[in-house]
């Protein structure tokens, strides 16, 4: 018994050594590198962004990974590299993000300009219409007076010809019962043996 609580506390020892070993051995993470790696982190975080720089957030991956294996001499260095690609894909996100918002306002703006066309082209059919529609209403009442005035016309020739044939009658008339009173006058004077009296001149008036 006492020779296997031996035995286990021995194994334990080799293991605390071990690992306090392997603790001392491990590097410490650079507060630099683990700051790009932050940065880094957070552009592929970012879902409108992710899509955006794949080959230059590589590199930049590829490059903390270099400088955290680059010897002492070589580190500064390394760090200075991994922070200008780190850079580089924060650069590279941002622009391609933008440009994406570019993109889609430039499509808002084109089916803006669409939709203003076609409301522009809508409002000169109505306009067209209703300067078609006026013209209609207008030539039909031109049409209308003129044939107003055209049955006027006939009415006052008919209305003329009428007053005229009117007039030709009561002539007739008038000069029929003339010529009557006449013939009656001269067979009175014939039966009386006497000529009809001629008519009395005149008076001339005095100048």
């Amino acid at each position: 018994m006492n020779a296997r609580l031996s035995a286990c506390r021995l194994a334990l020892g080799l293991a605390l050594i071990c690992a306090g070993g392997l603790a001392a051995a491990a590097p410490a993470e650079d507060p630099e590198l683990a700051r790009l790696g932050q940065r880094l982190s957070a552009i592929e975080a970012r879902p409108d962004a992710a899509q955006f720089g794949a080959y230059e957030r590589l590199r930049a991956r590829q490059a903390i990974d270099a400088a955290r294996e680059a010897r002492s001499r070589d580190r500064a260095w390394a760090v200075r590299i991994a922070d200008r690609r780190v850079e580089t894909a924060e650069i590279v996100s941002r622009t391609q993000l933008a440009q994406r918002e570019i993109d889609r306002l430039d499509r808002e703006r084109s089916e803006l300009l669409v939709e203003a066309s076609r409301r522009d082209a809508e409002r000169a059919r109505a306009e067209a219409e209703r300067l078609r529609v006026q013209a209609q209403i207008q030539a039909e009442e031109a049409e209308r007076l003129r044939q107003a005035a055209d049955q006027e016309a006939l009415a006052r020739q008919e209305a003329e010809g009428l007053l005229d044939n009117v007039a030709s009658q009561q002539a007739a008339k008038l000069k029929a019962a003339r010529e009557r009173d006449a013939e009656l006058a001269r067979q009175e004077a014939e039966l009386l043996g006497q000529s009809p009296a001629a008519p009395k001149p005149k008076p001339k008036k005095k100048k």
